[in-house]
């Protein structure tokens, strides 16, 4: 598998997709810093089990958020054309969601690679550029941000070791799933324990690709033709980008599913790179899927 799995704090056809791992938070609204609400996140069924183990998590839509304009709600971009003190403040109310400071959030410059980080409670806000974030360290909120890309989240309940990566078609092609797996399995996860889920993503039904895009799958593998339907345009195909997710993750030997949510047509809820480009809108918002163990006292 190629790219890189940074240990220790970094200096600077498949069974169908299932729609019973959608579920949403407690919907009554949480005070925050007197005034605001906290937003409310989708969760998963599959790893809302690892409750019990102190681990909280939550895909969140761009309700709840400060933004205005083309980044209405919660956008969390720190390189979108929103204004700054916008994305901070909703990137501060992520954090607050679970009971932690902004500066526990941890992201990364995410860059379409393989490469994940591994962090810790030293993390000190840097984002260098990588894919995926892992800890097994309580306190420390691991996000991934994305506008159509799969924001999957991975847990570990026995072993209590977290992840989260940013999959499109590219990082999911060249291992950015896998070397997430490896990378918790260093930190003393087992393949057997980890369950991982996909949050909102493009859906096949609106992933519309040419024939070169289709030539670089099945010249990988020739299976992946399965992942492809035809379009109504000629030469081109629809590219199921969840189902490839979901797929690789089984394969690699972890617990799987889908929220099935698509991105492009949900305006209200979600941020949509290929929904902007097609209304030629200048610029777009990101949302956040996150995932944090709890501290104890």
């Amino acid at each position: 598998m190629t790219g890189r799995v940074w240990l220790g704090q970094h200096p600077g056809q498949i069974e169908p997709l299932r729609h019973r791992c959608v579920i949403h938070h407690d919907p009554r609204q949480r005070p925050y810093q007197g005034h605001a609400v906290l937003p409310t996140p989708i969760e998963s069924t599959l790893l809302s089990a690892a409750k019990s183990a102190g681990i909280r998590h939550g895909y969140f839509t761009r309700e709840g958020g400060v933004s205005e304009g083309l980044y209405r709600g919660l956008n969390v971009g720190l390189g979108s054309h929103d204004e700054r003190a916008h994305v901070e403040e909703n990137r501060r109310r992520v954090a607050s969601w679970f009971g932690l400071p902004l500066e526990r959030l941890a992201t990364v410059h995410q860059v379409h690679s393989p490469d994940v980080i591994t962090v810790g409670m030293n993390y000190d806000g840097n984002r260098p550029q990588a894919d995926a974030i892992v800890t097994a360290t309580p306190g420390v909120v691991l996000g991934v941000l994305a506008a159509d890309c799969g924001p999957i989240l991975f847990a570990d309940s026995e072993n209590r070791v977290i992840g989260a990566a940013h999959a499109g078609w590219k990082g999911a092609l060249t291992g950015v799933l896998e070397n997430t797996i490896e990378a918790m399995v260093a930190l003393g996860a087992k393949r057997e324990t980890i369950t991982a889920c996909l949050g909102p993503s493009i859906s096949q039904a609106s992933y519309e690709v040419g024939p070169e895009f289709v030539d670089r799958f099945t010249a990988y593998d020739p299976d992946y033709t399965k992942y492809f339907i035809p379009s109504e345009k000629p030469g081109h195909a629809m590219f199921d980008l969840p189902a490839l997710t979901v797929d690789r993750l089984r394969k690699a030997g972890v617990t799987a599913e889908s929220l099935a949510l698509c991105t492009y047509p949900d305006p209200d809820r979600f941020f949509s790179y290929r929904r902007t480009t097609h209304a030629k809108e200048p610029d777009y918002g990101r949302q956040i899927s996150a995932i944090a163990i709890e501290e104890t006292s």
